[in-house]
């Protein structure tokens, strides 16, 4: 019998039906998932973050569709990870925001496809800098389809048979849409995740139901969250890290747009939420000062954080801020958290002042969650977070609207070197923005690169990659690769090295021999025989070698 609406048990049972065939074919998502490193890891932080929004649900007693969604959604939030968890966590969110307006606990099939229709909408807001050709294009061509044949569709199976077909369509044409994947010759991971959790919909509704237990078992656990490590690189163009609160004057009469307008033209990274009558600012420009009064023509200031994009390195900062029963310790002005992986690149962050690190990295990316829950229990007035992976940026920003009562600044570091770079820069002395400016511009200004090894034979941007090679990346794009070790990295440091560089930072993974440290070093000095060496065992499982060039 046909479904004429999607009641709160309904919904429940799509959504863990979902996450339970998301889950049992993540594998394969990763399989997909080869750019920028042949190593993916989409299918593992789609599941999770679903397995942490299904947690929240079945632990709720109501069975209203806007209870349930409306806990989905901040379960979904608490645990995405990296980009593709944290589109899909707001692709949830809009879902909420549509299913909030209906007037009881079920939702027609008109609503049900407004609600597909939000959830595009947020995942597209989600993101400054929208790729088509990814799980955007899937969850957006899916959605508009449905919408403009919602006169002909007079039951939910007829909605979701329609929205499958057209993401499968969709996905089977994002090579064409982004030239990265036909080289691979792949489709989008993300896009390919989230058909699995719409195939589990359809399951659902025709009485197939997966097994409770899977979804209990497979419930992420955030153990590793006292982790830090910096790893990631960004040119900055502008130096300033601005977010504010504004209680409006007239919510009313308030447009986003009289915000966005001018601030896109003097930043980027730019954010703009409202919510009833609070409106929240997320902008990197050079004119902070511009960007706060431009707000208070409509409103009164709440909070504000301004701070310069570069990691700050604290040595003040040693105060053991993980330990509860000391609260009553002063707070430091400075608080520092770092993403990193390997025993020795802990150390040597902990070192240059980092506080608190969250294990992880390129195939474990830590949670929301994990850095809500740093944030918490770090007794400082400004706290800096250094993702050190592409993969985290996001995760690391939700902490922005979860933790709106503190001063947080997300440095969009890409890789461990440039992480540790910026650290050098860190003064605490000096005030926030001075901090991040300094340490942006040592990202902007130094080169890093990696060297790991590839799972399996493929094409990216013209580099022809063989399973078990070990590939070189600089500047977030494969350089080389080569069945050897040593002439990859000789490849990366013909690159990297010339005579104005003065320092270079070599950490050696578990895998790299002495004698193979040796060699690097070897022919560092022969391209420059007056770079100064600094040598590191970051005992890191994924990278062979890591390297910052300054």
């Amino acid at each position: 019998m046909a479904n004429k609406t999607v009641s709160g048990s309904l919904f429940k049972k799509m959504v863990t039906n979902g996450a339970v065939n998301l889950k049992n074919n993540h594998k394969e998502i990763d399989h997909l998932n080869v750019f920028p490193v042949p190593d993916g890891d989409t299918g593992t932080n789609m599941q999770m973050t679903m397995m942490a929004g299904v947690k929240e649900v079945n632990n709720l007693e109501s069975q209203s569709i806007i209870d349930i969604s409306k806990i989905l959604s901040r379960g979904l939030l608490m645990g995405a990870r990296g980009n593709s968890g944290v589109i899909l966590s707001q692709f949830f969110r809009g879902v909420y925001s549509e299913i909030a307006k209906i007037d009881n606990g079920s939702a027609t099939v008109q609503e049900f496809i407004q609600a597909l229709v939000g959830g595009y909408q947020m995942a597209y807001r989600a993101v400054m800098d929208p790729v088509e050709g990814t799980i955007l294009t899937v969850v957006r061509e899916s959605a508009e389809k449905v919408l403009r044949e919602q006169p002909n569709l007079n039951s939910v199976e007829e909605v979701l048979k329609m929205y499958l077909e057209q993401a499968n369509e969709t996905l089977i044409k994002t090579p064409e849409l982004l030239p990265v994947l036909k080289e691979a010759g792949v489709v989008d991971s993300g896009g390919a995740g989230f058909i699995k959790i719409i195939e589990g919909w359809m399951m659902a509704l025709n009485g197939q139901m997966l097994s409770e237990a899977e979804v209990q078992a497979q419930t992420p656990t955030m153990e590793h969250f006292h982790g830090a490590e910096n790893l990631g690189a960004v040119d900055i163009k502008y130096g300033y890290c601005t977010e504010f609160i504004v209680k409006l004057h007239n919510p009313e009469k308030f447009s986003e747009d009289f915000m966005k307008n001018p601030l896109s033209q003097m930043g980027d990274s730019l954010v703009v939420v409202t919510d009833d009558d609070l409106l929240k600012i997320h902008v990197h420009t050079n004119q902070p000062g511009v960007a706060l009064t431009l707000a208070q023509k409509y409103g009164d200031l709440q909070t504000m954080k301004i701070e310069n994009m570069r990691l700050q390195h604290s040595t003040i900062m040693n105060v053991e801020a993980t330990q509860p029963n000391k609260v009553a310790k002063p707070k430091a002005k400075f608080g520092i958290i770092a993403v990193a992986s390997g025993e020795g690149i802990h150390e040597a962050f902990k070192e240059l002042g980092v506080h608190t690190i969250i294990d992880g990295g390129q195939t474990m990316n830590p949670s929301t969650e994990a850095f809500v829950k740093a944030v918490e229990e770090l007794n400082a007035d400004h706290i800096i977070i250094l993702p050190n992976n592409k993969n985290i940026i996001l995760s690391a920003e939700q902490t922005l609207d979860i933790c709106q009562d503190r001063s947080i600044r997300v440095l969009k570091t890409k890789s461990i070197a440039q992480g540790y770079s910026s650290l050098m820069a860190f003064d605490p002395t000096q005030e926030l923005d001075i901090n991040i400016e300094e340490m942006s511009a040592i990202v902007s200004n130094m080169r890093s690169a990696e060297i790991t090894y590839a799972v399996r034979d493929t094409e990216i941007n013209g580099v022809k990659i063989k399973n078990g090679d070990f590939i070189g990346i600089t500047k977030g794009e494969i350089l080389v690769s080569t069945p050897s070790r040593i002439e990859t990295a000789h490849k990366l440091l013909d690159d990297m090295i010339d005579e104005d560089r003065e320092i270079i930072t070599i950490f050696h993974g578990v895998d790299a021999t002495e004698e193979e440290v040796l060699a690097v070093v070897e022919y560092a000095k022969k391209l420059n025989p007056d770079i100064e060496v600094d040598l590191i065992s970051g005992k890191q499982e994924i990278y062979s070698f890591i390297i910052a060039v300054e």
